[in-house]
């Protein structure tokens, strides 16, 4: 998950995940820059978080949690 400490989003979905027992990595791309290309790459140029990548390379910019379980079945 890529986010920004001071994301309510991340934090809401975040919480949601951990409720879940769904595991995440966590990239602050205010800290890597390499982090927020990619952010930027898959938002159109915008650093929007919470961006989501998984194991196929696919992303989701700001799911839901069952936007997020969906995807997870799939791959």
């Amino acid at each position: 998950m890529y986010s920004t400490p001071w994301c309510g989003y991340c934090r809401t979905l975040k919480s949601a995940m951990d409720r879940e027992g769904i595991a995440y990595t966590e990239i602050d791309i205010e800290q890597d820059p390499v982090a927020a290309d990619f952010v930027m790459a898959v938002n159109g140029g915008n650093q929007t978080v919470p961006t989501l990548r998984f194991a196929d390379g696919s992303a989701l910019t700001n799911p839901s949690l069952s936007q997020v379980k969906k995807r997870l079945a799939r791959v």
